[in-house]
């Protein structure tokens, strides 16, 4: 044991009224920014501001104003995320953008004299490959079938079904599906309308198999979750209690079928990893599946090109023109 805490969860964020007061201030008003100016959902300024609590946490103690943060003390700060807080290399990047933009914003503000991110290089990203299902076990997790007692009168096997299917054809993340309402899924185009990051809309087609499961789940689960007591908000997927299916509830689902299917480490953003992968395998254009996933940076899609090894030695052992001689 190397005495790292054994779960992966967000640690406790320090208390922000431990802190000096012109750091307060200047975290409300960056918090206004955000809203504002820059639009942004309410999750994201939540991430935004744990960040930036974060930081003025560490610097707080050497200086009560932003004035005093300098290069060293905010390097400092992005080392001990590894060391103290155990932050992985993409979550350590990640945070250093949120910093950037806090400190960016301060400096026009006049809050510091200058940018101290300006000279801070981004740390190295060990990019982690994504874990991805094979067309085997993708067909095994969504075989589902009802065992005996256990929809007790209402056959939520058919959401569950409905939600798998929903999530490996579109390649939906965890809270994009549990957003979507009836009227986003477009029954006559066989496509469903999602909001993703950033409140960004987009056009998602489904496949036939995902379409016949909706279908099905429409006409005979959806209609006994709506005369529950609960309000439904106008979503596609209730939970047993018939009130809206919730992020936290879809990752719960995934988990629990997938264990029925003899499959481990299993989540809603596996079965986003090989939609992804399983499309590029196939042979789709990889601006195609940037759109479908709803990705800003064509950098972020290009992780699932280094995914199928197998498929890469195919390729050479066909088209090499020394292994074709060979042949």
């Amino acid at each position: 044991m190397d005495g790292r805490p054994l779960t992966r969860q967000r640690p406790p964020s320090p208390d922000e009224h431990a802190l000096p007061e012109a750091m307060r201030q200047a975290l409300h008003r960056f918090r206004g920014y955000l809203r504002v100016e820059c639009g942004l959902a309410p999750r994201s300024i939540e991430a935004y501001s744990w960040d930036i609590l974060l930081l003025l946490a560490d610097l707080a103690p050497h200086a009560p104003t932003l004035a005093g943060a300098t290069p060293r003390r905010v390097a400092e700060h992005l080392a001990s995320l590894k060391t103290a807080r155990y932050m992985q290399a993409a979550s350590v990047t990640r945070h250093l953008a949120s910093v950037r933009v806090f400190f960016r914003w301060a400096f026009a503000t006049g809050l510091t004299p200058k940018d101290p991110t300006d000279i801070l290089e981004r740390p190295t990203r060990w990019k982690r490959l994504p874990d991805v299902l094979s067309s085997a076990q993708m067909r095994k997790l969504l075989d589902i079938r009802p065992t005996a007692g256990e929809d007790e009168g209402v056959p939520l096997h058919l959401r569950d079904r409905a939600l798998l299917e929903l999530l490996y054809s579109s390649g939906l993340r965890a809270s994009e599906a549990a957003a979507i309402t009836t009227s986003d899924y477009l029954e006559a185009v066989g496509a469903l309308r999602v909001i993703g990051k950033g409140s960004k809309v987009r056009l998602v087609p489904m496949g036939v198999p995902a379409r016949r499961a909706m279908d099905e789940y429409l006409a005979h689960c959806r209609p006994a979750l709506v005369r529950m007591e609960g309000g439904h908000e106008g979503r596609l997927l209730l939970s047993k209690s018939g009130r809206p299916l919730e992020r936290v509830a879809v990752w719960q689902i995934v988990k629990r079928r997938a264990a029925k299917a003899g499959l481990r480490d299993v989540h809603p953003h596996t079965l986003r990893h090989s939609f992804a992968t399983h499309l590029l395998v196939g042979g789709a254009d990889l601006r195609v599946v940037q759109e479908l996933l709803g990705h800003a940076d064509i950098g972020t899609t290009q992780i699932y090109t280094h995914v199928d090894r197998s498929r890469l030695k195919d390729v050479h052992r066909t088209f090499h023109p020394r292994e074709r001689s060979q042949a």
